[in-house]
């Protein structure tokens, strides 16, 4: 069963509850990192830095956009934050890019579209030595500090 850490920030509360519930119908265990926090950032890390810790295998992260925590997500060596906004970018963030981390505005989608989305996310699995391998062992390559941005 994978376990999953999720967080918000203030405003995000209730999309956050929501998923946690369907993750719950979905038979995942999760873990909430809080949403008191209005620094949206602060919980961003502290569910990346569990996630690439191994201490869940995903997180999901919410805030008005969520473009906001997929940036500071992404700031934490070991974290692979995605945007997804539909179907098809939360199917492939997890298929083509491995991405470790959701995340949601709850600003842009409603409660329906959000559920639908974790499904996909949560169903879906990197499948190593696709067409996208080189390009994902690049990214943990760099962020490993294995390399500058001018290697070819």
């Amino acid at each position: 069963m994978k376990k999953v850490a999720i967080g918000c920030d203030p405003n995000a509360a209730a999309l956050k509850q929501v998923i946690e519930e369907h993750l719950q119908e979905l038979g995942y265990e999760y873990e909430d990192y809080g949403s008191d926090d209005t620094v949206y950032a602060n919980v961003a890390i502290r569910v990346a830095e569990a996630v690439a810790r191994g201490d869940h295998e995903r997180g999901i992260l919410i805030c008005g956009t969520g473009i906001g925590v997929s940036i500071a997500a992404n700031k934490v060596r070991g974290a692979y934050a995605a945007l997804c906004s539909d179907a098809y970018s939360a199917e492939r963030a997890r298929k083509s890019n491995n991405a470790n981390i959701m995340t949601m505005g709850s600003q842009v989608l409603g409660p329906e579209l959000a559920k639908t989305l974790v499904t996909i996310w949560m169903r879906s699995e990197y499948t190593p030595g696709g067409r996208s391998e080189p390009k994902v062992r690049r990214i943990v390559e760099y962020d490993q500090g294995r390399g500058s941005a001018d290697q070819t």
